[in-house]
């Protein structure tokens, strides 16, 4: 395996080696990629990682290989821990951070009339699981209100909703889907132990672009991908569950014969560990690749990670922000690597694949994405460029650029 140290930054140094990490990095050769939000590109080693494995599966088969590789399929838990600081036994592997989220609210026997106490930012599949807990199980869904202009959740507010409602969970999305808005969850998690409210955090477009620790945030579940920031393999994610959830029996309302041992005809016994949220079968190729993915992480350091990936950015938003006929819409104050504009003549769809055309990757959301915050800004879609660390301040300039042309010579006057 080559030596990526000197890519990688030195005790906590911001610079990085980046023209290293691109070479490490194929797809930086077919595109400009900013749209690391919806997947990040896979770095060669969980490329590696994946087809290795994939020809041991072919050479001896698919259970004979994933107990050739037992220990590789263990680390994925303890790199996974050392992301989150918490141990592996806290984790469990998931299809995706939807999947994780949906297991994890399955473990929590909702009654009519229990609350639900959210945010106005939040993630569309996790405001539609509230509203089927609601439609099925007559919970209320209550949004705490956000800070004047936008700028994330007024956490006194929500506090003082945890107080008067006793909400029976209180879940906050880190970074939305549809913006760079940073929610201040651990500000939010220190109410709920004061109050000792059940506590789970999204952090699918958090992990792998800021520094995540369980402990400080406080929470008792925790979702993410491995696909984005991570730049892991798609159908993959985790879920983060605390020792205190552990030991008060929680469970997923469908558990298998991997989370769970029969252990007399009319009995099941849970295992003592997150395994619980996990299924017998596992696409072993995937975790492993997810593993190399998390570990490229933490030896790229998520302190250099932190810094530069908003820092990139700070500086698209500046840039478009000074375009005629662009409206950047993130707010609050230290935004994530999300970057969301609206852009006069031009609809949705056309604008994108004008983008495509140029080989610069991109995303859209739409007002369905976000309901609460789009009606807020007044606006039917926008544009969702996410760069990475491994991106240049050229492809950000370059970017910029693109759009300002396009936006100055709508399809009309073209």
């Amino acid at each position: 395996m080559r030596d990526h140290s000197s890519a990688f930054a030195q005790r906590g140094e911001t610079l990085l080696d980046v023209s290293a990490l691109r070479a490490d990095t194929p797809g930086c050769d077919s595109v400009i990629h900013f749209n690391n939000a919806g997947c990040g590109l896979i770095p060669r080693p969980a490329l590696r990682a994946m087809h290795d494995h994939l020809d041991l599966e072919a050479g001896i088969g698919g259970y004979e290989a994933s107990a050739a590789r037992a220990e590789e399929v263990r680390d994925f838990y303890a790199a996974v821990a050392d992301l989150l600081g918490c141990g592996p036994h806290n984790v469990a592997f998931a299809g995706s951070a939807t999947h994780a989220y949906s297991k994890a609210l399955s473990a929590i026997a909702f009654e009519p009339g229990d609350v639900i106490l959210t945010t106005r930012n939040d993630f569309i599949s996790n405001q539609i699981a509230f509203l089927s807990l609601r439609r099925r199980h007559g919970v209320e869904v209550v949004h705490a209100p956000d800070l004047p202009g936008g700028a994330g959740v007024d956490v006194e507010a929500m506090a003082a909703l945890m107080r008067a409602r006793r909400p029976r969970l209180v879940a906050a999305t880190h970074v939305p889907t549809n913006s760079g808005l940073v929610q201040p969850v651990a500000e939010i998690g220190r109410h709920c132990r004061e109050l000792d409210l059940l506590y789970m955090v999204d952090a699918c477009q958090s992990a792998g672009q800021l520094p995540l620790d369980v402990t400080e945030i406080g929470c008792d579940l925790l979702t993410a991908t491995c696909r984005k920031f991570l730049r892991g393999p798609r159908g993959s994610g985790f879920l983060y569950v605390s020792d205190r959830v552990l030991r008060a029996g929680y469970e997923p309302l469908f558990i298998d014969m991997y989370g769970a041992r029969w252990v007399e005809p009319g009995a099941y016994r849970p295992v003592e560990t997150a395994a619980r949220f996990e299924e017998w079968e596992f696409p072993y190729a995937t975790l492993l690749g997810c593993a190399a993915a998390v570990r490229y992480a933490l030896q790229v350091g998520l302190d250099p990670i932190s810094h530069r990936t908003p820092a990139l950015g700070d500086r698209l938003r500046d840039l478009l922000a000074a375009v005629p006929g662009v409206r950047v819409l993130d707010r609050g104050p230290r935004p994530a690597a999300l970057v969301t504009f609206a852009v006069s003549g031009w609809e949705a769809e056309p604008f994108k694949r004008a983008l495509d055309a140029h080989r610069i990757n991109s995303a859209l959301s739409l007002r369905e994405f976000a309901q609460y915050d789009f009606a807020d800004k007044d606006v039917a879609w926008a544009l969702r460029l996410s760069p990475h660390y491994y991106n240049t301040e050229e492809e950000v300039d370059q970017v910029a650029a693109v759009v300002a042309d396009l936006v100055t010579h709508p399809p009309s006057r073209r």
